[in-house]
């Protein structure tokens, strides 16, 4: 094994919920598959709310895992205070949508305080089959040897004015589902923050790990040897 690594997986972890165990499930799939020894240690909304920059910068790696979550107020607080770090960052599920109105709000997009962003199009607690089309050049890569039928329990839809507003300077789009909406996101200021609606977690396997949460665990190894090599 080379160095371990620690990742701080933020939600209301609930075993009842087969997204949250997945999540387990996914990083251990990528910890074998990269031989990397993992710690990952979840952490509740409230308790994240509360920590000092130099908390999570304790960690190699912070994932948002699929909710639902207690206080989406705390919630968005926390997205912009790690998207502000270097630490590699993978959100899944629902926070996608916090992510999109933390944006919102810190560029300033919605001066008329519209509704631009829909309610989740996902009915009840069940999950819809997704198909992915990767866009960006890297996603393409990820993607190549891998199905683009994911799960999701969170579809959004974004106006379009705000799509361009985004994608301006703000962020890239790195996939589009099959009702072109926008599917996995991307921040233009940050080496590696992405965010799905999907669940990449829950079509891993430990044959297969998903080349998304892999290449996230490839990302947060990256932090912990420049750490390690620094000490």
């Amino acid at each position: 094994m080379s160095h371990a690594i620690k990742i701080a997986i933020i939600g209301d972890y609930n075993f009842t919920y087969n997204s949250h165990q997945a999540t387990n499930l996914a990083i251990d799939h990528s910890g074998r598959f990269l031989e990397i020894d993992i710690s990952y240690y979840w952490i509740k909304i409230t308790e994240a709310a509360q920590y000092k920059t130099q908390q999570f910068e304790q960690f190699d790696g912070i994932w948002i895992a699929p909710g639902p979550f207690n206080n989406i107020f705390f919630l968005n607080g926390i997205i912009r205070t790690i998207s502000s770090l270097s630490i590699p960052v993978l959100m899944t599920g629902e926070s996608i949508k916090s992510l999109i109105e933390v944006l919102i709000n810190s560029y300033q997009l919605n001066p008329n305080g519209e509704k631009l962003i829909s309610d989740n199009l996902v009915d009840g607690n069940t999950f819809e089959r997704l198909h992915i089309y990767p866009h960006s050049k890297e996603f393409i890569q990820l993607y190549e040897n891998h199905s683009n039928v994911e799960l999701t329990s969170s579809r959004y839809s974004l106006y379009p004015q705000l799509i361009q507003g985004l994608t301006n300077e703000i962020i890239d789009i790195e996939a589009y589902n099959q009702f072109e909406e926008p599917e996995v996101l991307s921040l233009k200021s940050h080496p590696f923050f992405v965010s799905c609606g999907y669940c990449p977690q829950i079509s891993s396997t430990r044959e297969i790990p998903h080349p998304l949460i892999y290449t996230f665990i490839k990302a947060a190894q990256s932090i912990a040897a420049m750490g390690k090599d620094i000490a």
